[in-house]
């Protein structure tokens, strides 16, 4: 039997859409990215499933999820399109359903974003009697372009129907390691103008996809080349043609370019440290992990220079950039609409990204120093480290220091295992709290408190006072000399 169509027919949901098929007498076809995935041996875990019709899409796809005992919802009313989610063996499969765009099959396949994606099958001649390339539907030769390794689009209306593809183009190209043609690649240097008109939850989607892969960096400088990048986050555009001083090798912008292509290095050379590789891989929400989020924050954490460039006995200075970075990293979480929890993350990284690297200018950094550093950076310490290294390798000007380079990268590593071992001790716990300086020390509940706590809470960090009454003492101490 053809091996692709065995696999066709072992899918747990092809025979109950032929079943209901041939009861309707409906051709219902296959269409899309679960074909090129197929064909291109990419079996998944969980898979999406996608199906056009003539018309009757909501209805049938009704029926079905009854039969599969899985959830339903129609997606547009108006269009005839309609998803069924269920739950198989704990995983989620989706099956989405559509009527015809068109008044046939081809003129439908037409309207797709790449000729890769307009392959079709009418899932009834899925048959042990038949091979795959019998009954394979492809119009726009999308099986000559899948063995090209091409990105090519269907139609020279592609990006005007929907201006989210010049996007997905890059993301697509990513995944499956292609290359976009050259054709659609000038077509897309013409329309670039028109992703800005994109729902940002669907951009912020497609740009995530691009920065989960293991080379992001070569496709965000494609991406920058046809200026696409710069419609997704226009702030960018600041960091052109700035540049920067005697440490530095490179403007601003080509210095952030650099600093993502070293992290990526670095996340290759840590990949077979599993605290770090759990740590990266952690979802911070639904298929975003931190892992890409923390090459945005590379992407961004110069991004204040330019405005706070300025001169100082004939020195080039950029004095509170990471600051003014954060106010501008604000606005951009705002545009790209992503989690409170990714916003949070994303500003600490910004913020405190040369904090790593005034630790290192000291040969041995106090327990209290490193103390504060994990405590104002929290989950993101690590990240915030890793970062600080990429910026640092991606710094190679000539007044750069070799020693001071060495230090600051063993500094790194111990601060990064000092990270991990600590979360497998016991959660730091304080000696004293606020009902203690009101109960004990009889003070009056004040904004002091915190700067008391703070104070003492670092001194037994550091490891001067371990009992409560110590604490206590120095909390006395402490009052009497803000007084």
């Amino acid at each position: 039997m053809d091996s692709l169509v065995n696999k066709l027919l072992n899918n747990p949901f092809i025979k109950i859409i032929q079943r209901k098929s041939k009861k309707y007498n409906m051709p219902i076809y296959l269409v899309g990215g679960f074909l090129r995935d197929l064909i291109l041996g990419k079996d998944k875990q969980e898979f999406d499933l996608d199906f056009t019709l003539k018309r009757d899409s909501i209805k049938i796809a009704r029926l079905i999820s009854r039969d599969l005992r899985g959830g339903f919802v129609v997606l547009d009313k108006e269009r005839g399109c309609a998803r069924v989610v269920c739950n198989k063996n704990g995983k989620v499969f989706t099956l989405d359903f559509a009527d015809f765009r068109d008044n046939t099959l081809e003129k439908d396949l037409r309207l797709r974003d790449f000729t890769i994606n307009a392959l079709a099958m009418d899932v009834n001649k899925i048959s042990v009697k038949k091979k795959f390339s019998e009954i394979i539907i492809d119009p726009y030769s999308g099986l000559g372009d899948l063995k090209k390794g091409v990105i090519k689009m269907t139609s020279k209306m592609s990006f005007q129907d929907d201006p989210l593809r010049i996007v997905r183009a890059f993301s697509l190209a990513g995944i499956l390691d292609f290359k976009i043609e050259a054709k659609t690649l000038n077509k897309i240097k013409k329309e670039k103008d028109k992703v800005p008109t994109v729902a940002y939850e669907r951009i912020r989607d497609e740009f995530f996809k691009i920065l989960e892969l293991d080379n992001s960096i070569k496709h965000l400088k494609l991406m920058d080349k046809c200026r696409v990048l710069e419609k997704i986050i226009p702030h960018i555009n600041v960091m052109r043609n700035v540049k920067q001083g005697g440490y530095h090798h490179l403007d601003v912008w080509n210095h952030t370019l650099e600093t993502i292509l070293q992290l990526e290095k670095i996340f290759q050379e840590l990949d077979d440290n599993i605290d770090i590789k759990k740590y990266l891989e952690e979802e911070i929400v639904l298929k975003r992990s931190r892992k890409s989020l923390m090459k945005l924050g590379a992407l961004l954490h110069d991004i204040g220079k330019p405005k706070a460039k300025m001169q100082k006995d004939g020195k080039t200075m950029f004095y509170g950039h990471e600051r003014i970075g954060k106010e501008i990293t604000e606005h951009i979480s705002g545009l790209l609409k992503i989690s409170t929890r990714e916003k949070d993350a994303l500003e600490k990284m910004i913020f405190w990204h040369l904090r790593p690297g005034y630790l290192a200018e000291t040969k041995m950094p106090t327990e209290r120093a490193i103390f504060r550093y994990f405590r104002d950076s929290g989950d993101e310490g690590v990240s915030i480290l890793l970062l600080s290294l990429a910026d640092q390798r991606a710094t190679r000007g000539p007044l750069t220091d070799p020693v001071q380079r060495r230090r600051h990268e063993k500094l790194i590593k111990e601060l990064i295992q000092r990270y991990f071992d600590k979360q497998k001790e016991k959660p730091f716990v304080r000696l004293i709290d606020g009902n203690d300086l009101i109960k004990k020390l009889r003070l009056k509940p004040s904004p002091d408190f915190s700067k008391i706590l703070r104070e003492v809470e670092e001194a037994q960090a550091e490891g001067s006072i371990k009992t409560k009454n110590q604490a206590l003492e120095l909390a006395k101490k402490i009052t009497r000399k803000s007084k």
